[in-house]
């Protein structure tokens, strides 16, 4: 066997592969003969059928079937032989293949790249610190007071936040449209749940009261025949109400799941749960960090092979996750080029620091994941139980492992954020 290697384009590379005319024909008679104890041939006893016969009847097909074979074969030791290591499968062209003469055949194919670790001492990080406070915890409570508020009526005039109960007609032009009356709305004023400028005319208003105003539908309005145009609403209020905040007392603490009511360990609860995601949002900050800076520092190119098949992850899973959203697979190629250089970037760190699987760090992980949830004991079990899943968390916790070693030797500059700057620039 003959090898020559040829680099194309970037990562591509051409393998030309030539075997001698001898070794095809030497293979094929070999099939050939160990056929003849089982070949079946109209005229001649089992097991007594010539080779010459054999040749006329199945020469063709053991051909092709051997140089199949032999392109297969050969392509691997070639590659072995060269010590290249291909991204997807090759594309095989020959001029072709006929008996009595040499197989030759061009597999043209990319190679993963060859990544040259840039230094990690000195690399300059940002490391953000942040703690819950007190004063966060009653931000916390506060807004779950409001997500458990009610609505009283009052005898007053409506005002921003508070919710109004009203009959409305629409028309445009003098006359009704689909959509435009309803009985017994609650507006909250300052929602936006209707169009710009309808909640600010129930502003001021009280129970019995009737108004009339114009307004204009926005351009983008769904329904196109309203899009832009100016429509005035007869409006009566039915009631006003505001809005009612439970104190916080046992039967609020019961309500957030703490039996027997204690306030206090309502609040080391809601402490627990914001640290897990103060902890949670930590990690990805200075892990983003060290991500964008191995890309920067670590340019290489990727092969477009890999990528494709990860832009098509990529499109599946959004399919999977979210229906009827997913995009053409050219949309993910940007995410998909960004995660495949960071696989093999992370694939050289964790070569480089010899980093190894630590189970202990992943069964952390799996306890710490199962708190958010009603029953941990049994998600801990199912993770344990799911080879799979386990995969994907010591993959987590591979690239925590990675994070932590260059951190290590960084040059770090702590920058302290609140909690709630934190959290609100996450979402």
């Amino acid at each position: 066997m003959q090898v020559s290697v040829e680099a194309g384009e970037g990562l591509e590379r051409k393998l030309k592969i030539h075997i001698p005319t001898e070794t095809v024909e030497q293979q094929v008679e070999s099939r050939l003969k160990s056929m003849l104890p089982r070949v079946k041939i109209d005229g001649f006893r089992p097991g007594k059928v010539p080779l010459k016969v054999v040749k006329q009847h199945y020469g063709d097909q053991v051909f092709q079937e051997v140089a199949g074979e032999l392109i297969q074969n050969s392509f691997r030791d070639a590659l072995t032989q060269e010590n290249l290591n291909p991204a997807g499968d090759p594309s095989i062209s020959t001029d072709g293949i006929k008996q009595g003469e040499p197989l030759e055949f061009t597999a043209t194919f990319e190679v993963y790249p060859e990544v040259e670790l840039a230094p990690v001492a000195g690399m300059k990080l940002e490391k953000i610190t942040s703690a819950v406070t007190d004063a966060d915890i009653d931000n916390m409570i506060e807004t779950l007071r409001k997500q458990r508020s009610g609505w009283t009526v009052v005898e007053r005039a409506a005002a921003d936040d508070d919710r109004v109960v009203i009959d409305f007609k629409g028309m445009v032009d003098g006359e009704a449209f689909d959509g435009g009356s309803a009985e017994d709305v609650p507006v909250v004023i300052g929602s936006g749940a209707m169009i710009p400028g309808f909640e600010q005319h129930l502003k001021g208003l009280k129970a019995g009261d009737e108004n009339s105003f114009k307004v204009n539908f926005p351009d983008d309005y769904k329904a196109e025949h309203l899009a832009g145009t100016e429509a005035e609403f007869a409006v009566v209020v039915k009631t006003v109400e505001e809005s009612a905040l439970p104190e916080v007392d046992e039967e609020f603490a019961r309500g957030f799941g703490v039996e027997d009511g204690n306030v206090e360990k309502l609040r080391e609860d809601i402490r627990g749960n914001m640290q897990r995601e103060l902890d949670n949002r930590l990690r990805t900050e200075i892990k983003n960090a060290v991500m964008e800076q191995l890309i920067e520092n670590n340019p290489i190119d990727v092969p477009a092979a890999i990528v494709q098949q990860e832009a098509e992850t990529l499109q599946k899973q959004t399919a999977t996750q979210l229906p009827g959203s997913e995009q053409a697979v050219e949309a993910y190629m940007d995410d998909a080029t960004r995660r495949v250089k960071l696989g093999l970037i992370l694939a050289e760190v964790v070569k480089t620091a010899a980093i190894q699987p630590d189970a202990e760090k992943v069964r952390e992980r799996v306890e710490s994941m199962s708190k958010d949830y009603e029953d941990p004991d049994e998600f801990v079990r199912y993770y344990q139980s799911n080879p799979q899943l386990l995969r994907g968390i010591e993959t987590l916790v591979m690239e925590d492992m990675v994070v932590d070693w260059i951190v290590d030797q960084a040059e770090v500059t702590e920058t302290e954020r609140s909690f709630d700057d934190l959290m609100n620039a996450a979402v």
